[in-house]
């Protein structure tokens, strides 16, 4: 890469996590490039993208965002994901990681809170948005149900001993 083209990178990596709510840092050592497209795929499905970056380019990228404090991940050959969804990032990454050992979790950032492999792990296995929403609504609707059975039991029993009683 030429001088142009590395500032034409960090500017491009520096608007795209300007953009982000959350970011992984993996190592990808090992990983095929149908792996790595096939990860690629998967996060950009859920408006995500992973990018490989030269470490000291990205933590030029990382400043005047909410991610400079990922600066002490980018040792060796990292990966980054970044999504717009505090948990898409997360999501992806660790089920990628599940089925493909050679991508190892380093840690991350949500918001301005930073996050280890530990925390990264418990953001990717929480329930999403729409999932959260789910329940609540059949939380609030079991006892309007519940209310409505209750009270069509008694006339329900009443049309049944009169359909029973011989006329």
């Amino acid at each position: 890469m030429d001088k142009a083209q590395k500032r034409a990178f960090v500017k491009d990596l520096n608007v795209s996590l300007s953009e982000a709510e959350s970011v992984v840092v993996s190592h990808y050592r090992g990983l095929t490039v149908a792996d790595l497209t096939q990860y690629r795929r998967s996060m950009r499905e859920l408006g995500g993208s992973v990018k490989v970056a030269k470490n000291r380019l990205a933590k030029i990228a990382f400043k005047g965002t909410n991610f400079e404090n990922l600066d002490d991940l980018m040792v060796g050959p990292t990966i980054i994901a970044s999504a717009a969804d505090p948990i898409s990032a997360a999501k992806i990454t660790h089920e990628f990681a599940k089925t493909n050992k050679d991508l190892v979790i380093l840690g991350g950032t949500v918001g301005t809170e930073n996050l280890d492999v530990a925390g990264v792990k418990a953001l990717a296995v929480m329930p999403s948005l729409d999932e959260l929403r789910a329940k609540l609504i059949g939380i609030f609707s079991a006892p309007a149900q519940q209310l409505a059975t209750v009270t069509q039991a008694p006339a329900a029993g009443l049309a049944r001993q009169l359909a029973a009683k011989p006329e």
